[in-house]
């Protein structure tokens, strides 16, 4: 979908800088002003067993979805050849496909949890209520576009992934992605839109811990007092 020029300047030129500005800047001064705040602040005292059946779902799907992505932008060339045997390719887009789904549903859960739970309504900020509706959109959008534009993997390869280049190499060539259908786009710009965001949110908590819902037990939680 054509936007005006100047639609597309600011939005795939001007955004992602400003974004990754933001996110270095205000990152290392909370680290260093703030550093506690670097962390989850785990409602996981408050209520476990959704907690826990939402975030492993989440993690899993979220990584695997990002690792997906860095493997594509880190080698494009591997991407495209490991997808010039049809089997490979769809193989490839299936597992994709899946994650998307398994992020999706995990991050429908961890909302839900949040809006039927009034302990956790109460220790909701609208920052959270921000983070957790970008990440929704990002996560539906990316499934939308896997199922309604296929091959993602190869048409991220050959063409955003010389886009992202082009923003390091401080070149930026929007031609390309501004060809793309509009909901590629708008996932594209979501993503910055996160990434803007990211140092003010919770979500820095993975700059400094691994997240240990992935393999660990439920915790046991007991309390002691008068009753």
């Amino acid at each position: 979908m054509n936007l005006p020029l100047y639609l597309d300047r600011a939005l795939f030129v001007g955004l992602p800088y400003a974004a990754i500005s933001v996110c270095l800047i205000v990152s290392l001064q909370r680290y260093g002003w703030r550093m506690f705040t670097y962390s989850s602040l785990s409602s996981q005292l408050l209520e476990n067993r959704t907690h826990f059946w939402a975030m492993v779902p989440f993690h899993y799907g979220i990584l695997a979805v990002l690792l997906g992505h860095l493997i594509g932008f880190s080698v494009p060339r591997a991407v495209l050849a490991w997808n010039g045997r049809p089997l490979r390719l769809y193989v490839l887009e299936a597992a994709a496909l899946s994650f998307g789904v398994l992020a999706l549903i995990g991050l429908a859960a961890l909302i839900n949890r949040r809006l039927t739970n009034a302990k956790m309504r109460a220790v909701t900020s609208a920052m959270d209520w921000l983070t957790f509706a970008l990440l929704l959109f990002q996560a539906a959008s990316g499934v939308y576009v896997a199922v309604f534009t296929p091959w993602g993997s190869t048409w991220y390869a050959a063409v955003v992934v010389p886009y992202l280049w082009s923003l390091f190499g401080l070149n930026p060539d929007a031609g390309v992605v501004t060809q793309l259908p509009l909901a590629a786009q708008l996932h594209i710009v979501n993503a910055f839109i996160l990434i803007g965001l990211f140092p003010f949110t919770r979500l820095v908590h993975i700059l400094v811990v691994p997240n240990p819902y992935l393999w660990r037990r439920p915790q046991i939680v007991r309390w002691y007092g008068s009753r």
